[in-house]
């Protein structure tokens, strides 16, 4: 199993996830998916970022992003996700017409070792798991294709991972995860809980703001 880079720069990896507001389809041509990309690339250079990996989809995307800093991730987000929205409602005419996302984005943390790889392969199979492509490297708008094809510029920077990847890591990718992996991921991106071992989750606690069972929270209001 792949421990973690106990060397490696400090944070916290997460995954990231948002959806069209009542599923609204959010890339529908190559330029929709590519004016996303550069906003992402503009993001990384506003505010500094490491992609570990990401997928775009019709009506939402996923990025996995490791955060130096306690704030990075919600400063990043802002800043992407508020340009993105502008731009998309001005190309299309639509300033001021209702929400384009269903929300705040979602987010889990995720422990670097192979629990990283896990969602990792969850989110650069997401195009497979769809059927747009039948196989996940050939899915262009995603971090496998970027890495597969070496095909970098005007993408967004893509950051080594934390723990070693495998080098059958498209081979491994393209095979179907099972019901339990894709289960607690699910489980994960409704509770926002983080996907680890649970040691990992007590260590991390108090930074993530987890109230463990058995130890004093806020105070019940009278």
């Amino acid at each position: 199993m792949p421990r973690r880079n106990r060397n490696a720069a400090g944070g916290i990896v997460y995954h990231v996830l948002n959806r069209g507001c009542g599923k609204m389809t959010l890339f529908s041509r190559d330029k929709d998916y590519a004016k996303f990309e550069q906003v992402l690339l503009e993001a990384q250079q506003k505010h500094p970022m490491r992609l570990l990996s990401y997928c775009l989809m019709p009506n939402h995307w996923h990025l996995t992003l490791w955060p130096k800093e306690d704030g990075d991730l919600s400063r990043f987000m802002f800043w992407m996700t508020m340009t993105h929205v502008q731009r998309w409602r001005h190309f299309r005419g639509l300033v001021g017409l209702g929400p384009l996302y269903q929300g705040r984005f979602k987010a889990f943390p995720i422990e670097s070792d192979s629990h990283l790889l896990t969602v990792n392969r969850y989110v650069e199979r997401n195009a497979l798991r769809a059927n747009l492509v039948d196989k996940a490297e050939l899915w262009q708008w995603s971090s496998l294709h970027q890495r597969h094809t070496g095909m970098t510029v005007n993408r967004p920077a893509l950051t080594p991972w934390p723990v070693k990847e495998p080098a059958d890591w498209v081979d491994w990718v393209n095979l179907p995860q099972t019901d339990t992996e894709l289960a607690e991921i699910q489980s994960c991106l409704k509770s926002g809980r983080p996907f680890s071992t649970p040691s990992w989750k007590h260590r991390n606690a108090k930074r993530l703001g987890i109230i463990e069972p058995g130890r004093p929270g806020r105070p019940r209001k009278r």
